[in-house]
């Protein structure tokens, strides 16, 4: 299933509906550090992260460490900056999403990491910032899981 990657994220309830989008789609939730906020059980359960045992959430070290595991699928970045719509794109089952800080977005050094065509943005209306991450996030992730036919959705066991 797909890797959700957020570089350095601040905002502990982002990453709280996140990680309980990956609890309900099997996508795999990896954390660039450093993290804006604490993963002990106490700081989870207070910033709404309890879904954190019903997903596989990792953090790294850094940027490096991540791309280093990797095996297989593309590395998309998705950023305002992007070259194409996300839904212009086909996504694999091994692809990785790379999304920056809600404060900061992506460095610069991740950016130039990949091909320009594997960064991709989301329309928003002139003027406006960006979206919320964990919104961000649930758009791309659900565009990528329903071109895979939501391969391992409660739906498709069933028809097995």
């Amino acid at each position: 299933m797909f890797d959700l990657v957020l570089h350095q994220p601040q905002i502990p309830p982002n990453t709280g509906n996140i990680i309980r989008l990956c609890a309900n789609s099997g996508a795999n939730l990896h954390l660039i550090e450093p993290l804006g906020f604490r993963l002990d059980e106490k700081s989870c359960r207070r910033a709404g992260l309890d879904y954190k045992e019903m997903a596989q959430v990792k953090s790294w070290p850094d940027f490096t460490s991540y791309t280093s595991s990797r095996q297989g699928g593309k590395l998309w970045l998705i950023t305002k900056f992007g070259q194409s719509c996300y839904s212009e794109n086909h996504f694999g089952p091994d692809d990785s999403f790379v999304f920056g800080s809600e404060q900061h977005g992506l460095p610069e050094k991740i950016m130039q990491s990949v091909l320009p065509e594997q960064r991709l943005y989301l329309p928003m209306r002139r003027g406006s910032r960006s979206l919320n991450l964990s919104n961000a996030v649930s758009i791309v992730l659900y565009e990528a899981w329903r071109q895979i036919n939501f391969t391992g959705s409660a739906d498709k066991e069933s028809e097995d």
